[in-house]
């Protein structure tokens, strides 16, 4: 597919993702030099963050290092302005100014976003030197109301089906895959990830299934065709229900799954299965309440569930960029935060497993596939969008990677069920 045709086909995102040329940088005698207190503003920075091994390179050239050994990158400010947005106000600023290229980044981007983690988890700091209410202008994560949802939902989903199909496996899957084997391909781990949330259910033919939040359709499919379940699949893009429609009826699926185009609050009918992969974090912690009565809803009673969602070990903001630009309304959860979907309705939760490094390698080979294509990518949305998605993806890695984010796969069922696994072996073996 051409770079037009991608252009034609994908909805322009509003700005920040605008292309804009970066601004260029004056000739050196222009340069006003960084003043004595730009650079104890520097080295306050780098403290506030633990002395990472990274160093801040100022517009004209002189560097301020966070400790006694090599940097192993380079923060380059273009302008002065931009400096100063970021000493303020790192948690959004940095995104800002990376996607404008008012800022660079030298050395590896993953690498250097993981030293940052590391060294602010260690000295438990936040990085800013400003408290965020004493800025005047508090970000707040967008709300998940049914009209919010869709509309948070549309900003980052609907960007176009083949801006996804640029970077993702054959089957557009969108979480986390499951490497059984270091060796796999995207695609065999993404394969392996389905299979594995399968067996967990202990799915039998002519069972029915309710999917929340169903992506293009992966899931949902392969349920019907390789399980012989009966589907229902709730999604509010638009672009991902009318492709997976497409594909079940291209693979003669039709008749046994169905693509629904609403809010998952408002999923009805009796099931034995619930499944929702990555879904869970745009509800919101204030909506979980309402996730566990849709569930108590559409489960009969030997009904049983798994939710996949990205997680946290501690309760956490997202940041306020991520939240802003690529994910609004996203919120990852703690286990025990999760526990107001189970608890409410009287759910048992009988398998935990955290699948993190799966999450990790899974979005190293995004990000290789989206470098890849990165020339496509530019032509269609502009460089600032690349740059901004290229920071999304690399610093979502050393998350994982660093354990700041977690993945989280919890299998439930009503209280008292007993047709379910025993063992952990008994789930790997089903079906198997």
């Amino acid at each position: 597919m051409s770079p037009a045709t991608l252009k034609s086909r994908v909805s322009r995102p509003s700005s920040p993702t605008a292309s804009r040329s970066p601004r260029p940088n004056p000739p050196p005698s222009m340069v006003r030099r960084a003043s004595a207190l730009e650079r104890l503003v520097a080295r306050r920075m780098l403290h506030s963050i633990g002395s990472p091994r990274v160093a801040i390179v100022f517009w004209d050239g002189v560097e301020i290092t966070g400790g006694t050994a090599a940097p192993l990158a380079r923060v380059r400010f273009r302008d002065r302005a931009a400096f100063w947005k970021v000493a303020l106000d790192p948690n959004y600023q940095f995104g800002e100014a990376y996607a404008n290229a008012r800022l660079e980044v030298e050395g590896d981007l993953v690498e250097f976003l993981e030293t940052i983690n590391r060294s602010r988890a260690a000295a438990g700091r936040s990085g800013s030197l400003v408290p965020a209410a004493l800025l005047g202008r508090v970000h707040r994560a967008a709300a998940n109301t049914t009209r919010g949802a869709r509309r948070n939902i549309h900003h980052h989903y609907d960007l176009g089906n083949d801006f996804y199909r640029l970077w993702l496996d054959d089957d557009m899957v969108y979480s986390g895959a499951y490497f059984s084997r270091p060796s796999m391909t995207l695609e065999e781990a993404q394969r392996a990830k389905l299979n594995h949330v399968c067996r967990k259910l202990w799915l039998r033919p002519g069972e029915t299934v309710v999917e929340i939040g169903g992506g293009w359709g992966a899931l949902s499919l392969l349920l019907a065709r390789d399980y012989g379940v009966v589907v229902k699949s709730f999604n509010i893009s638009r672009e991902q229900v009318e492709y997976a429609r497409r594909r079940a009826k291209n693979e003669g699926l039709a008749g046994r799954v169905e693509f629904i185009e609403d809010d998952y609050r408002n999923a009805a009918g009796r099931f034995d299965a619930l499944v929702s992969l990555g879904m869970l974090e745009h509800v919101g912690k204030k909506h979980y309440r309402e996730f566990g009565r849709m569930a108590d809803r559409c489960l009969n009673a030997a009904g049983r569930g798994l939710i996949q969602s990205i997680g946290q070990d501690r309760p956490g903001v997202t940041s306020s960029w991520i939240e802003r630009r690529i994910f609004p309304g996203a919120y990852p959860p703690t286990l025990r935060e999760m526990t107001d979907i189970f608890e409410t309705p009287g759910f048992s939760v009988l398998d935990v497993e955290n699948l993190r490094p799966h999450y990790a390698e899974t979005l190293r080979r995004w990000l290789g596939r989206f470098e890849a294509s990165a020339d496509r990518a530019a032509e269609a949305f502009g460089e600032r969008f690349v740059r901004a998605w290229r920071l999304y993806l690399s610093g979502s890695i050393a998350a994982f990677s660093t354990g700041g984010l977690q993945l989280f796969q919890v299998v439930f069922a009503r209280s008292g069920a007993n047709d379910v696994p025993r063992t952990r072996r008994a789930v790997y073996e089903f079906g198997s």
